[in-house]
């Protein structure tokens, strides 16, 4: 990676850390409309030079000439997950870009499509001023506050070249930040605990399921000294029923984040619970299946371009898979972004009913809450929903058993959960509810919604 220590380095994070950081709370639409209009312009002048995009651009007869701004974004061609591994590694970087400099990045592959692409020092550092504007909103002061955050810092993952690759190391160099623990989301969560009671966080960051994970814990009679101010979610989908829980075992909000491997910080949650997008660094586009921009508050199939820095380009790339809501609605927070409605899930774990119809993730998932809510009770621990095909919906529950035979029979739950699902899929779809040991996978990001049918 290029050296922090350099003087453009210095002068983007000063630059950054004084102005940028703070835009969000006083920029108007119209200013980060002028400030998208360059940023998209510098941007295709530079992937015209990539030869992935390059060949795009020349097969579809447009060229930076023809980019004036965002208004003219649409004509620009998308680019997907596949175009990405096709051309690694030479197609997807600029000629003069060093491999050796930058940073090699992989998504988690949590769709079985894992992608790789190339970042540098410059987008780090404009990817970290994004988390330092986020826990800023939740009343987080970087150099003061104890922070225990839980990332995946393995070799690759893009929390490691954050935290543990040039800037954040640089960083330390001119502030101990021993107020900072980072820890690493692969490792056991009765060890994860422990050395949090030992730090005493007052800031307590990671995925969902890692946080559940403690909470679960914590409800037993670990971590007494786990007393976390604030919380906040990222990585995935945080369902209603999951933050409750958590929030109800450490007695502390909780806030989500929404971001990728691919562009970066997207969107966060504000103290007044709207998702405001970082509109200096991404732009989104909302589309249906006719490639349309949806209406606001309809849910559509998410396009994202990152506004900032070199390596692999993102420019209209679809492979996140994400379906979001855009509103009209402005939020009183002071924040002027745009706000999205809440973080659903993925175009390929949406419900696809035997019509053909697709049902956005988040008015399933937010059953097992909503039946919790109604019968006063934490006894589902874990939930993980599996559309089997396309007439069969599973619904399956992890019960605490310290929980099991108080309150509410399990059978009642059980039955709630397939009358309000029975409700928003209709009658011609199978709802099962059965009860599992554990949901398999990946213990520290396990799916929310499964599917095993393509709409």
């Amino acid at each position: 990676m290029q050296s922090l220590l350099n003087p453009r380095m210095v002068y983007q994070l000063l630059k950054g850390y004084l102005r940028d950081k703070d835009r969000v709370w006083r920029a108007s639409r119209e200013e980060f409309r002028r400030l998208q209009d360059r940023a998209l312009r510098r941007m295709v002048r530079y992937a015209y030079e990539v030869p992935l995009y390059r060949q795009k651009y020349r097969e579809a007869g447009v060229h930076p000439d023809d980019i004036a701004g965002i208004a003219d974004i649409k004509r620009l061609p998308s680019v997907s997950k596949d175009d990405l591994r096709r051309h690694f590694p030479d197609g997807i970087v600029h000629p003069r870009f060093s491999r050796d400099r930058g940073h090699l990045v992989s998504t988690s592959g949590s769709t079985g499509q894992p992608v790789s692409l190339y970042t540098d020092t410059s987008a780090v550092i404009t990817a970290l001023l994004g988390f330092l504007r986020e826990i800023q909103e939740y009343g987080v002061n970087w150099r003061k506050t104890r922070m225990s955050v839980i990332a995946d810092v393995d070799e690759h993952a893009v929390e490691e070249a954050y935290l543990q690759g040039s800037v954040l190391p640089a960083i330390r160099r001119l502030f101990p930040l021993d107020n900072l623990q980072i820890l690493h989301v692969g490792d056991e969560p009765r060890d994860l605990i422990r050395r949090i009671d030992a730090f005493e966080p007052e800031f307590l960051g990671g995925y969902p399921g890692v946080l559940r994970a403690l909470a679960v814990l914590k409800r037993r009679g670990h971590g007494e000294h786990v007393a976390p101010r604030v919380m906040s979610s990222s990585g995935a989908v945080l369902d209603d029923y999951t933050r409750r829980y958590i929030e109800d075992a450490f007695a502390a909000p909780i806030y989500d984040v929404y971001g990728s491997t691919e562009a970066g910080p997207v969107a966060f949650e504000c103290s007044s619970s709207s998702y405001h997008i970082h509109s200096d660094l991404v732009y989104l586009e909302f589309l249906d299946e006719d490639g349309r921009d949806v209406a606001p508050g309809e849910p559509g199939r998410l396009v994202i371009t990152r506004l900032y820095g070199r390596g692999t380009p993102i420019i209209r790339y679809t492979g996140m898979d994400d379906i979001l809501v855009p509103l009209e609605d402005t939020c009183g927070c002071g924040i002027t972004t745009p706000v999205i409605g809440r973080v659903g899930g993925r175009k390929v774990d949406a419900i696809v009913l035997p019509d053909g119809e697709i049902i956005p993730p988040f008015s399933i998932t937010g059953i097992p809450g909503e039946v919790m809510k109604q019968y006063e009770t934490d006894k589902v621990k874990q939930f993980q929903i599996v559309q089997e095909s396309f007439d069969e919906l599973t619904f399956r529950l992890v019960i605490d058993e310290e929980l099991r035979h108080v309150g509410p029979p399990v059978d009642t739950i059980c039955k709630e959960i397939r009358r309000a699902c029975r409700q928003k899929v209709g009658p011609d779809m199978m709802v099962n509810v059965t009860e599992v040991e554990h949901i398999g996978g990946d213990t520290s990001k396990p799916p929310v919604l499964v599917s095993r049918v393509h709409g």
